[in-house]
C-alpha cells in the first residue's frame, strides 16, 4: 500500500510521510519527515509572472485563451518550454493535448495537470495553476532527489471551457471516446469557423481526432489540482488550505432558439410584433426564479445573442444557451425541463417557434474512493463536493482520478477578479508533490471503482 500520513499546508514548515521525502533514504511508513520551503515562493511567483502575460483580453478584461487562438498558441508554447527547461519529453497526443514526461511513456504511469485555456475573459488561475503546480512540484521532488520508478507526465487538456466552440473538455473527452469526432470537427465558433477548419489552420490535422485508449490505458492515476470555485472549503473548514473534491455535480448546456419575425423597431405596434428576445428575456427571468424552486440546483444564463443583432431592428431570432447543474442527472433534468414549459409557453405568447437543443451533460462523478482516502491520510485535508466541470471528472470512467483544490479567499472564478494567494498555491505545489511521489514509487492498490 502507498504510504501514509499527513501534510500541513504552512509556508514555512510542511510535513508529509516519508519515502523519498528525504534524499538520504527512506523511513518508516507513517513516519512524519520536516522539510523547508525550498525553492517554493520565489520560484511560483517568478512562472507566474510568465502565465499572466499571455492570452490578455483587452476588451473584456482578463484573459481569453481559447482552441486554436492567439492565447492557446502562447500558452502551448509555454508548456513547451517549461518542459524543455527541465528535460522532459514533450508530445502533442492526436487530440492537441500536451504532454511533458519525466520518465519513458509507458504502463503505470502517474499523470498530473490541467487545462490552459480560459472561458471569454476569465481569470488567470483557472487551469494553468494546475499545470504549472505540476511543473514546480517535479522541481520539488528533483530538489529532493526523488527518482520516481514510474513514470510522470503532467498533461495540458485542450479546451476543457469549450469558450470558443461551446464544447467543454473536449481535449479529454476526444482521449477517452466520450466526444463523437465527427461531430467535434463540424462545431463552429461565433465567427463561423469549423474546429476542423482551425485546427487546419493551426497546424493540426482534424482526421485524427478520436479515441487514444493506448494512451490511456498507460495511466494508472491522474491528480488534476485547480483552484476551488466558489468557497465550500470554507463552509468544511474554515483553517482549510486545500481540499480533495468528493464529487462532481452533474452540469450540462442547452441552447435555445427563440424564431420571430424581424422588422422595424419604429414602424411596428406592440400589437404585431413577433420579437423572440421579448420570450427569451422572459426566459432568463423565470429560469432565476425556478432555480431557488429547484435548490441546490442552479440555473444560468451568461450567453444571449439576437439576430441579426441592430439597434434599430426587432430580432429575427435569438439564441440562449443554459447551463444547468444540480446533484445528479435526474434534479439537473427536472430543471431543465421546468425552465424548457416555461420558454415554450413565452414562446407561443410572443408567436414565436421554439429549438431546444442538448449540446452536452456530464452525469455526477464520484472521484475514485481508494485513491481519495489514500490522499487524504497522506495530506490530511477535508473534502469537499463541486459543481464545476473538470477534465479530471472525464477521466473518472478509465483512470483512477482525484482533485486538489487550492483556496479561492473570495470564492469568484470565471472573472478578471478570480484570485489565489501565493502562499495557498505553494502548499497547494508541495501537496501535490507529496501525492506524486508517493504514487510514483508505489504498487498500484485493489480499485472497486477505476
Amino acid at each position: 500500500m502507498w504510504n501514509s500520513g499527513r501534510i500541513q499546508t504552512g509556508l514555512h514548515e510542511r510535513q508529509w510521510s516519508a519515502g523519498g521525502a528525504q534524499s538520504s533514504g527512506d523511513a518508516a511508513e507513517g513516519t512524519i519527515v520536516r522539510i523547508g520551503p525550498g525553492r517554493d515562493a520565489a520560484a511560483f511567483t517568478a512562472m507566474w509572472a510568465e502565465v499572466a502575460s499571455l492570452g490578455r483580453d483587452r476588451r473584456r478584461g482578463g484573459y481569453s485563451r481559447h482552441w486554436f487562438d492567439d492565447g492557446d498558441r502562447s500558452m502551448r508554447a509555454w508548456f513547451a518550454e517549461q518542459a524543455t527547461r527541465r528535460g522532459l519529453r514533450v508530445e502533442v497526443d492526436r487530440n492537441t493535448n500536451l504532454w511533458a514526461w519525466w520518465g519513458e511513456p509507458g504502463p503505470g504511469t502517474v499523470a498530473t495537470g490541467s487545462h490552459l485555456d480560459s472561458v471569454p475573459g476569465g481569470g488567470t488561475f483557472d487551469g494553468p495553476l494546475g499545470v504549472a503546480a505540476a511543473f514546480l512540484a517535479i522541481d520539488e521532488l528533483r530538489e529532493r532527489g526523488h527518482q520516481p520508478t514510474r513514470p510522470i507526465a503532467v498533461v495540458g487538456f485542450a479546451e476543457e471551457e469549450g469558450g470558443r466552440f461551446g464544447l467543454p473538455c473536449v481535449g479529454s473527452r476526444l482521449l477517452t471516446g466520450e466526444a463523437d469526432p465527427d461531430h467535434v470537427r463540424r462545431l463552429r465558433d461565433a465567427a463561423g469557423v469549423s474546429v476542423a477548419e482551425a485546427a487546419t489552420q493551426a497546424g493540426f490535422d482534424p482526421q485524427l481526432f478520436g479515441p487514444d485508449l493506448e494512451r490511456i490505458g498507460r495511466l494508472d492515476a491522474f491528480v488534476e489540482l485547480h483552484l476551488e470555485h466558489g468557497r465550500a472549503m470554507l463552509a468544511a473548514d474554515a483553517n482549510a488550505v486545500l481540499a480533495l473534491a468528493s464529487r462532481i455535480a452533474a452540469h450540462g448546456r442547452w441552447r435555445l432558439t427563440f424564431s420571430g419575425q424581424g422588422n422595424h423597431a419604429g414602424t411596428t405596434p406592440a400589437g404585431e410584433r413577433r420579437d423572440p428576445v421579448v420570450a427569451a428575456a422572459a426566459t432568463v427571468v423565470a429560469a432565476r426564479a425556478l432555480m431557488s424552486l429547484h435548490a441546490p440546483a442552479v440555473a444560468t444564463v451568461g450567453r444571449l445573442e439576437a439576430h441579426p443583432g441592430g439597434t434599430n431592428v426587432i430580432a429575427a431570432s435569438a439564441d440562449l444557451w443554459l447551463d444547468a447543474r444540480a446533484d445528479t442527472a435526474a434534479e439537473t433534468s427536472a430543471l431543465v425541463d421546468a425552465i424548457a414549459a416555461v420558454a415554450r409557453h413565452e414562446a407561443e405568447l410572443e408567436g414565436c417557434t421554439l429549438l431546444i437543443r442538448r449540446e452536452s451533460f456530464s452525469d455526477e462523478v464520484i472521484f475514485d474512493p481508494v485513491l481519495g482516502m489514500e490522499l487524504t491520510d497522506l495530506l490530511g485535508v477535508p473534502s469537499i463536493a463541486t459543481g464545476a466541470g473538470h477534465d479530471a471528472g472525464v477521466l473518472t470512467g478509465r483512470v483512477a482520478t482525484a482533485m486538489l483544490f487550492v483556496r479561492n479567499p473570495s470564492g469568484v472564478s470565471h472573472s478578471p477578479a478570480e484570485h489565489a494567494d501565493t502562499v495557498d498555491c505553494v502548499a497547494g505545489v508541495q501537496a501535490l508533490a507529496a501525492a506524486l511521489e508517493s504514487l510514483s514509487r508505489s504498487l498500484t492498490p485493489d480499485r472497486g471503482s477505476a
